[in-house]
């Protein structure tokens, strides 16, 4: 009859309209599946990014690390090595000190050039004081001519020129020391003084100076 025919076709209409529903709903989360996939991919090549500026900065922070534990070991070393060559300075500094004799005060070559120039001061304007001088001058070598050596360290005999080096006080003959200086030089290997005891280890002609106040106590023995 009608009314079971309107039934079924309202049946009908209802359940069209439903499974409608269900197809749209069914794409709306297919679309959100494939946003939330989308978001994934993005999300994970995010964190992968993350993972190489952190990697970055933790090898930047174990380089500041190596960086600063270097200078602080180094910084120590230097510290030590500058106390050591403080205290080794002062001992030899000391050594040498108490080494010097008053022979060598009076042979000081600004004592000595000193000397000189007011003796040849005195012979221009007065030759008698200059004379004067002179005695006293070897007065004061006579004084520590004890202290003095006058053999050459080379030859092992009597200085005829006396040679002063400026750089550790020791005399040498001129003739001796020139020549020995020559020959180092020719096989270019440097002069130790011949002293024994002696730290100067390049006897340079340069450094080597007339002993003047020597040569005359030589003289005169």
């Amino acid at each position: 009859d009608s009314k079971s025919l309107n039934k079924v076709f309202f049946f009908k209409q209802y359940f069209n309209m439903s499974l409608s529903a269900v197809h749209s709903t069914l794409s709306s989360l297919k679309t959100c599946q494939t946003d939330i996939g989308t978001g994934w991919t993005l999300l994970v090549a995010l964190l992968k990014k993350l993972e190489v500026m952190m990697l970055e900065c933790a090898k930047l922070d174990q380089e500041i690390n190596c960086f600063v534990e270097v200078v602080n070991c180094v910084t120590a070393e230097v510290n030590e090595a500058m106390f050591r060559l403080k205290s080794l300075v002062k001992e030899k500094f000391t050594e040498r000190h108490d080494s010097l004799s008053e022979g060598e005060l009076q042979n000081h070559v600004k004592l000595v050039s000193f000397k000189e120039n007011v003796r040849n001061a005195l012979k221009t304007v007065n030759p008698e004081a200059a004379e004067n001088m002179e005695e006293e001058l070897d007065e004061d070598v006579a004084v520590t001519q004890s202290e003095v050596n006058f053999t050459c360290p080379l030859t092992q005999v009597e200085m005829v020129d006396p040679m002063k080096n400026k750089k550790c006080n020791h005399h040498y003959d001129r003739d001796a020391i020139m020549g020995m200086i020559k020959a180092r030089q020719n096989q270019k290997k440097k002069l130790r003084c011949p002293v024994v005891g002696c730290g100067n280890t390049d006897v340079k002609q340069g450094d080597l100076i007339l002993d003047q106040i020597m040569k005359r106590q030589i003289l005169k023995r």
